[in-house]
This record gives C-alpha cells, structure tokens and sequence, in this order.
C-alpha cells in the first residue's frame, strides 16, 4: 500500500485570539518517505506521543492526493540521498501551466525529499505536479529531512530549500523524542499562527460584506482599521489608521459598529464564535447562500453598471417574498388587494378581546343515516348521475341535492373504486363507506362555500386530473391514492372563515398553529385524528408502516399547498421546473426521457401539488352555469364574514365584500386574473385542458360583460 493512517483517537484543542475562543481540530502530519525506516518510524511513533493524525505516503502521487483529500498541517518530505523521488519536485512551487485546486486548509504536512534519483512526479495537465502548486498548501509548513553533514564538508545552506518551498530542515535523527521536540515545536510556532490568521481573515471577511461603517481600535480606543459602507460606487473604502500606539501584547480587539454606538445592542467582542475555524469549510449552505456568494464574486470584476444592477438583484433575493408579486396602492384595484389581503396573508393584529371559537361537534360516526352498503346499493337516480362522473362538464349541484347534501361519500365510493384504492389499502368497501361518512359528517353544510359540495367538487376534479395522460404517466398508484384522500379531507370542519379572520379573532386554531396555515394544519391534523380513531373507518389499518408514513406526507403536503400565501412559489417552482423542461425538449432535443418521470420524485411532488392547487380553486374553469353558482357561494360566505367582523369589532380582511356594496363580477375579474389564469395556463401546458381553458374564456367574457354594464349581481336582471 502506498499510504498508511494512525487510528489513534485524538481530541481538539481549544486556541483563544483576544475575545474569540476557536476550535482547532487534531494537527494532520503527512510523511513522504519512499521506504519505511527508523526516521519514518520516529516521526510516526512521535505523532503518536503528540496525539496528531498521522498519514504516510511513499510515492509523489499518493502524497499529493493523500494532501489535496486531508489538507495536512504539517509535511516532513525525506531530503536524503535517495533514488526514488526528488523531495524538492515534490515540494516546489512551479511557475509552469497547470490547473491550481482551490481547497480549505488546515494541516501541517512533514515532507521527506532525495536530493537524486528518478523524478516519478511528472507533471500533468489536469492537476497540479507538486504540493505548492495548491492553495491548500499555504498555511501548511513542509518540513526537509536531511542527512548529517560529514565532518569533512562544510554545512550547506538552508537556501536552497526555501527557495524550493519548505519552511524548515530537519537534521536526520531517529530519537522519537528529537522528532516528538520538533512536531511540537512548529504546531506552537508556524501552525497556530497560520490557524490564528486564518481566524482573523475570517473576520475581516465578514467585516468587509457588512453594511454598517465599522472601527476596529486597539485596546487604548485608537482606531485601527475605519471601513465606510457606500451605496453607490465603491462599495466600501478601509481607512488604515496608524498602528504607534497599538500594544504589542495579546490581548482583546475592540470591533464596533458605529451605527450601534449608544445602543443596548452586544459589540462583536461579546459575542462567541466557537467553531471560527471552520468558516471556510463549511459544507452545509442553503441555495440561496450559494447563489448570493456567486453574484457577490461576480461584482468583484464587473463594471460598475453591471455590479449596481447586481447590487438590486441581491436586495431581491434577500426579501421573504420572492414569489409573490407587488401589488401597487389598494386605490388601483380594491378587489384584487382585498382578495389578496384575505387569501395570502394571516390576518392583523387582533384589535379586539373577542376570540372566534369552534361551535360544531366534532361527528365520529354517522350510523343514523341510511347509507348504501357498497357502490352496487347506490339508488337508481343517484346511480344514473354517477354514470358521468368521468366528464368535467359533471354537476355536482345535482348530486347535491338527490344526496340531500351528502355528494361526497356517494362520489367518493364511485371514485375510490375506479382507482383501486381500496386494493391498494387493502380495506373493505365497508371501512371505506364508513371513513367517508365520517368525513363528510365533519364538513358544515351550513357554510355556503367551505361544504362537502366543495370537497366533492375538488375529488371529482383530481379524479379528472388523474386520468390525463401526462399526469397519470408521472405518479404511481400510491400517489394517486394520496391525491384522491387529500382531495376528500382538505377542507373538513371548515368554519366558513378565512385564516386572517381566525388569526384576528385570536381563534384557539390560530392560537395553536402559531397564526401559520391555521385551516390547513387543522385539516389535515383533524382527518388523520378521525381515520385512526375507530377501527371501522380506519382506512389505513392494513398498510405496512413504512406505506402509511409515506402516504401521509403526500397528504399532508398537498392539503398544506392549498394555503394560499404559498401560492405563487408553488406555481413558479412547476413552470421552471416542469414547464420549461417540457417546453425545451419540444423544441427540436431528440432525447426521449421525460423530466417528470418517475426518477425525479422532486417533480411529482410539484405535479401533485399543482394538481390539488387547480382542483380546489376550478370553479372559473366550470361550465358557464356552474361557474357562476360557485361564485354566488364563494360571495355569500365572504359577505358573511365581513357581517361578523363588523358586529364583533374585528379588522375587515376584505371590505369590498360588503353585501350591499360588492360588485361580484369585478371580485371574480380580479381572481381570475391574479390567480386563476397564470395558474391554468401552466397546468394545460402540462395537462393538455383544451375544454377547461375554453371554459374560463367564456367564463371571463360573462364577468367582464356584466361589468362593463355596471351590474354587481351574478346575472343580468333579464336573465335571472
């Protein structure tokens, strides 16, 4: 074997600079010798005693890519007469071509060299040909073992060794304790001020990206170092202040930020940086971080129009919202700012003591209705209507009322059959009848929107999705499962109330959702709660563990992407990462593979959130009459809470909706335009929805048409 490890198990060492305590990880020693000897052996047995790691190498090539993988702190190099590599080739700095490997360093490498011999460390053009030739290799201290002068010849020169690259010579001699005296020595010396250096550039690095002018004084306050922060131009100008009156003794460094001066704010010099050291090598960094440091380098070089429009583009990136637009003054367009205002956000402050809590019983089973047994007990009238449930143009509304308000346990035996789902749980249709009647029990018929209507309307819209040729050929059965049970559950025990208004009421949902996805975590949390609750209607108590816990993070992910203040970074994320692929690959690549295949999990969950995301808001997309049903619903339910917010003294989430005031075809204008046609438009580019898109054009065209007559109601006063 060309190298060889001590296993010994070493600790770190704590190094302190002034305030900062910094970790400083077990000294790496790498020795290059061709052939082991009692030299080799003494400075192995010495990395012993010292407690460092210790690696040993015996040709060029496996020292350099033992180095470049480890980053040694020290390297001894055997200099003595030697046939088998030239220790000074191996050290040197080369002014030839050649890539040089950017690493993070931190180790000393000991570095055994022949004076002659064959030079095996031949130069190539992918990596660099000796250990200097890599950055690493700068706050490492190479070492030269030499052979004793003869007490004949004079003692030659330590030029010509640094000359080549080392730092220090080492007279040959085997004592461990000699070589034991010499590691320590250069970790006390060359090493812990090479850490230590690299700890204060750290700081100076950070200092240089802050954007608040910085002093840094001496103990007696002279000021050392004043950096001024500029906005436009240069970025920042240091100012170097004289250094006279700076003591020589190691003691603390004063950093301030001016603009904190007089604050209660802690200075830099109390705060504690324990693993310092390790700035450099951090590997854990989010995207963003890598994308802000990319431009950040790129500025460096740049003009200087180019470095202030990347100057704009990184106050962007910096923002919380990345994905939803700007909207401009609520006198521009009220309708979309309050739907926006009562759709996206959590709501205000609450500015009264009065607190919205839930009234409705929790049902956990619904044996007093006469329920069918299977699909195959459906009543004929009910039966004949479910013969079209595979069409869009499906009315829900008269399921609705041939159910007398219970489509979805109806619909939903219908449609969980023809997707094998019950197969695939391994239930009965008996525990499936029972979970859906559970289900529907907890929805409030009295809402006018938020029902079990609305759950039915979504199913029937993900089962349609589901069956498109792209989107079944992306998700596997457990997806559509998980599609189909989200779809169901994803607005049970809605209280007909929007997020802002429970955030504001200081709602106890709010309260223990911290103001976050407050309807959608109860949703979910809710529906797993009912399902496990009674055997009967556990639909889930057949699948294996590791099933169930997949199965219930696609639900729980896609209830969770119906919340709304995540809405446009869920529809910018599908069409950068499905639409233009997609879109790329069609125009003219002959490659086959498909970039929402089933290899890319990262896509189906992005194919299943925008499916859930178009299913529940649809209605724009309905034929003409339905379309219109639901808007007149949706309406109703917003009046009504608006009539609420007033009567208990609440903030108006959206004071357009008044129900003597509101302009319905204006507030379905806004919709569709802010959400709804961004949105379709990408799911048809992936879907293919040609009856879907033609719908919301009719559609539109009807609100725009009773808007430019100045009529608020659904329907002209003629065709009512």
């Amino acid at each position: 074997m060309d190298q060889q490890q001590s296993v010994r198990q070493v600790s770190s060492a704590e190094v302190r600079i002034g305030p900062m305590r910094l970790t400083q990880d077990p000294i790496q020693v790498l020795l290059i010798f061709a052939k082991e000897d009692s030299q080799s052996d003494g400075f192995w047995w010495a990395c012993d005693r010292a407690g460092y790691r210790c690696n040993i190498a015996r040709t060029p090539e496996s020292a350099l890519e033992c180095f470049l993988d480890k980053h040694h702190e020290i390297i001894v190099i055997d200099h003595r007469q030697s046939r088998n590599f030239d220790a000074e080739a191996v050290c040197r700095v080369e002014s030839g071509p050649g890539p040089h490997l950017l690493f993070s360093c931190g180790s000393v490498i000991i570095h055994s060299c022949s004076c002659a011999g064959v030079q095996l460390f031949k130069a190539r053009s992918q990596r660099p040909r000796s250990i200097r030739a890599t950055n690493p290799s700068e706050h490492t201290v190479i070492l030269a073992v030499v052979s004793q002068a003869s007490d004949d010849h004079e003692e030659a020169s330590v030029l010509p060794l640094l000359h080549a690259g080392f730092n220090r010579r080492f007279m040959e001699n085997s004592s461990i304790i000699a070589c034991y005296n010499e590691l320590i020595q250069i970790e006390h010396g060359e090493v812990r001020s090479q850490f230590k250096l690299r700890a204060c550039n750290s700081v100076f690095t950070a200092l240089d990206h802050c954007h608040e002018a910085i002093e840094i004084t001496s103990d007696d306050h002279v000021i050392q170092i004043h950096r001024i922060h500029r906005d436009s131009g240069d970025n920042s100008q240091t100012e170097p202040h004289s250094f006279r009156h700076k003591s020589r003794r190691k003691e603390s460094i004063d950093v301030k930020s001016i603009s904190s001066r007089g604050s209660d704010a802690p200075s830099l010099q109390n705060r504690r940086y324990p693993s310092m050291a390790r700035i450099h090598s951090m590997t854990i960094e989010a995207p963003i971080t890598k994308v802000i440091n990319i431009i950040n380098a790129a500025q460096e070089n740049s003009p200087v129009t180019v470095a202030e429009a990347l100057d704009r583009v990184l106050e962007i990136l910096r923002t919380t919202e990345l994905y939803s637009p700007q909207l401009g003054t609520k006198d521009e367009d009220p309708h979309t700012s309050d739907l926006v205002g009562g759709l996206m956000t959590d709501g205000l402050r609450r500015l009264s003591g009065n607190e919205y809590v839930f009234t409705k019983n929790v049902h956990h089973s619904h044996s007093h209705l006469s329920m069918p047994i299977t699909i195959n007990d459906v009543p004929p009238s009910i039966a004949q209507l479910l013969d079209n449930e595979e069409s869009w143009d499906f009315n829900i509304f008269e399921l609705e009322a041939v159910t007398h308000k219970r489509p979805l346990v109806y619909l939903g035996l219908k449609v969980f059959s023809r997707f094998g789902v019950c197969e695939f749980l391994n239930c009965t249709e008996t525990t499936l009848r029972a979970w859906l009647q559970v289900i529907e029990a907890n929805y409030h018929s009295s809402n006018a929107y938020h029902n079990s209507t609305h759950a039915a309307d979504v199913l029937h819209a993900t089962a349609f999705f589901l069956g498109k040729e792209r989107v079944k050929g992306s998700l596997d059965q457990l997806d559509e499962v998980a599609a189909l049970i989200a779809a169901t559950v994803h607005d049970v025990d809605h209280p007909g109330r929007t997020n802002s208004f429970l955030c504001n009421a200081g709602s106890e949902l709010a309260v223990l959702y911290n103001d976050t996805a407050v309807l959608e975590s109860h949703h979910t949390a809710l529906a797993f709660q009912l399902t496990v609750k009674d055997t009967k209607c556990n639909i889930f108590k057949n699948i294996d563990r590791n099933h169930y816990r997949t199965l219930r993070q696609a639900i729980i992910d896609m209830v969770l992407a119906t919340e709304m203040t995540k809405h446009f970074e869920h529809v910018n994320k599908f069409v950068n990462s499905i639409n233009k692929p997609l879109a790329a690959e069609s125009e003219g690549s002959d490659c086959e593979c498909n970039p929402t295949g089933k290899n890319f999990p990262e896509n189906q969950i992005l194919i299943k959130r925008m499916m859930i995301k178009c299913a529940d808001v649809a209605n724009p997309c309905r034929p003409l009459d339905l379309c219109i049903e639901w808007a007149g619903r949706i309406s109703e339910e917003y009046f009504a809470q608006t009539d609420e917010e007033k009567r208990q003294g609440l903030p108006v989430v959206m004071p357009v909706f008044d129900r003597n005031t509101c302009s319905i075809p204006k507030s379905q204008i806004s919709f569709i335009d802010y959400f709804i046609t961004d949105m379709f438009d990408a799911w048809d580019a992936f879907a293919h929805l040609p009856a879907l898109m033609q719908h919301l054009a009719d559609n539109y065209k009807h609100w725009k048409t009773l808007d430019d007559l100045k009529c608020k109601t659904l329907r002209l006063p003629s065709d009512s």
